[in-house]
């Protein structure tokens, strides 16, 4: 076995079929598939399901796949490090971060990174948080913010920051009085909810909340676009309950919104951030790994990420 041979079979089930790996790899398809037949004799066991719709990995090549990746991975930062001049950090770095972190954290975190560090290449990934944990159990992601202590189990994590969720309705909506600035559970539940869909986790924490209470809610549409869902909102269509970043979405929005806290519930989410193992982070990622500690820190104390609190 070779890391050719690794490359290749990483392609192949990343792309889903022989043809289209060919050719992304600029490799002959029997040629690729002679590479694949050697990688299946020497580990003993067919690593490929084969169909007319493509191929899929057995149960054997998804183990394979899951580790390959790693290897592939944790040989593109040694030779990075390898390149490097004495006392300057380079590399790549891949950070999964929520639709609504990216809108408190994105471009600042960004701008510091490039001023601190304009050797390392910063590849943000936005995506919900399941998926993001998927990624950080696959070797995609070096390090994510995601919302549970039990996301990824294997992997070390800190508590960052604690969210308060808000009822969020377009600034001047009559579905709640004008001096109002607080909402009891029951009064939301029979507001029209735009809410993320049921395998988001955001809204299964919202769920929980209401359905200790005995409260069915009153849910007129599921967006887990949050562009879309925020937009839906500032026109009239409906409530929504997110944390306070939402409305950072759009810059224009946020004076367009009003933003009420729940009077019976303390309705809040824990942010974590996720790294993989400290032996396996490059000196790029433990980096990036400080770098988003502080400018969380920055912006949570300096007021520009409001209803947040550090932990």
């Amino acid at each position: 076995m070779d890391l050719r041979q690794l490359k290749y079979f990483v392609q192949i089930v990343e792309s889903g079929s022989l043809a289209k790996a060919s050719r992304q790899l600029f490799i002959a398809q029997p040629a690729l598939s002679q590479h694949i037949a050697k990688l299946e004799a020497e580990v003993g066991k067919p690593l490929l399901i084969r169909t007319a719709k493509g191929v899929t990995p057995t149960e054997n090549g998804a183990a394979l796949h899951h580790h390959a990746r790693f290897i592939l991975r944790q040989l593109d930062q040694a030779l990075s490090i390898a390149k490097q001049e004495p006392g300057s950090v380079h590399g790549m770095v891949s950070v999964g971060l929520a639709a609504t972190t990216v809108c408190a954290v994105g471009v600042p975190f960004m701008r510091r990174i490039r001023e601190k560090y304009p050797g390392i290449v910063l590849n943000v990934v936005e995506g919900m948080s399941g998926h993001l944990a998927q990624m950080m159990r696959m070797g995609q992601l070096d390090l994510a913010i995601l919302f549970s202590r039990d996301a990824v189990s294997d992997l070390p994590y800190e508590p960052l920051v604690q969210e308060e969720l808000f009822v969020i309705i377009p600034e001047d909506s009559d579905l709640v009085p004008p001096r109002r600035v607080k909402l009891s559970c029951a009064d939301t539940a029979n507001l029209p909810l735009i809410l993320p869909t049921g395998i988001h986790g955001l809204r299964r924490r919202i769920e929980t909340e209401f359905e200790q209470r005995n409260l069915a809610m009153h849910v007129v549409a599921e967006i887990d676009s949050l562009s879309l869902l925020m937009t839906c909102v500032r026109d009239g269509m409906g409530a929504t309950i997110k944390p306070m970043s939402a409305a950072l979405v759009d810059g224009r929005m946020r004076a367009r919104l009003r933003t009420l806290t729940f009077s019976d519930a303390n309705m809040n989410r824990t942010n974590f951030l996720y790294s993989v193992a400290s032996e396996q982070l490059s000196p790029a990622a433990a980096a990036v790994r400080g770098e988003l500690r502080e400018t969380i820190k920055h912006l949570v104390s300096s007021g520009e990420w409001e209803g947040v609190s550090l932990l």
